[in-house]
């Protein structure tokens, strides 16, 4: 296991501008009892396999980097069947989520306010059928593309995580972000179903508030779908 003080991060800040009072509030009182206990190193400092009991049965899901969570709730709400994970570090997205989370009144969501890596940890072997990546930060300049989440680092515990024939999705609007992505998934041990463009997303997809502002940009959209081998 890689120490975390040696690890490169795939994200960037976790932190943006100054969250409203109504925010605060969602992160005093709803995030404690959502949050994943025996995620982080503090409280799980042995890594001990996490218990998946809160899921139920129910096929588990996550998203890597659920952004502002406008997608993370739609999969939530129209699904709920499942059990879903967010991951992401943005203390201000995890505000907004919460905020969502009570609009929609879903029950079926938890989180791990961090990052994703920590969970791979301990999450057990072959537990998710289905897992998203949607516009994660493209790290543009080429000395930073070791940064970037689809890499060895991350699909080789990605892969230790899900089942064989899980569904592994990714969309983003940087041409060369789908270039690493089909050179690296792959050999971790996905197979490509499907890539498709501009107006050809998944029938479930929910146009995050990320793609729109790169549609406005004139950055078109990719969507690639893996299957697990």
């Amino acid at each position: 296991m890689t120490d975390a003080g040696e690890r490169r991060n795939f994200y960037g800040r976790i932190r943006g501008k100054t969250l409203r009072a109504s925010q605060k509030d969602y992160l005093a009182e709803d995030l404690g009892p959502l949050t994943l206990r025996g995620v982080t190193r503090e409280d799980n400092p042995t890594r001990a396999p996490l218990d998946i009991g809160f899921a139920e049965g129910r096929p588990l899901w996550l998203e890597v980097g659920f952004g502002g969570g406008e997608h993370l709730v739609h999969m939530a709400a129209a699904n709920p069947q499942v059990a879903i994970i967010g991951a992401e570090p943005f203390v201000n997205g995890i505000a907004m989520l919460l905020g969502k989370i009570r609009g929609a009144g879903v029950t079926n969501l938890w989180l791990h306010p961090g990052d994703v890596r920590d969970l791979f940890d301990v999450l057990p072997d072959a537990c998710l059928s289905k897992v998203f990546l949607n516009y994660p930060d493209p790290w543009p300049k080429a000395r930073h593309h070791r940064r970037r989440f689809v890499t060895r680092e991350h699909l080789l515990p990605l892969a230790r995580v899900t089942a064989p024939g899980s569904e592994f999705r990714v969309a983003t609007d940087i041409p060369d972000y789908v270039r690493q992505t089909l050179e690296e998934v792959p050999p971790a041990g996905f197979d490509l179903v499907r890539q498709a463009g501009p107006g050809e997303a998944w029938e479930d997809w929910l146009s995050t508030r990320y793609e729109q502002k790169a549609l406005r940009e004139g950055r078109a959209p990719h969507y690639l779908t893996f299957l697990r081998r």
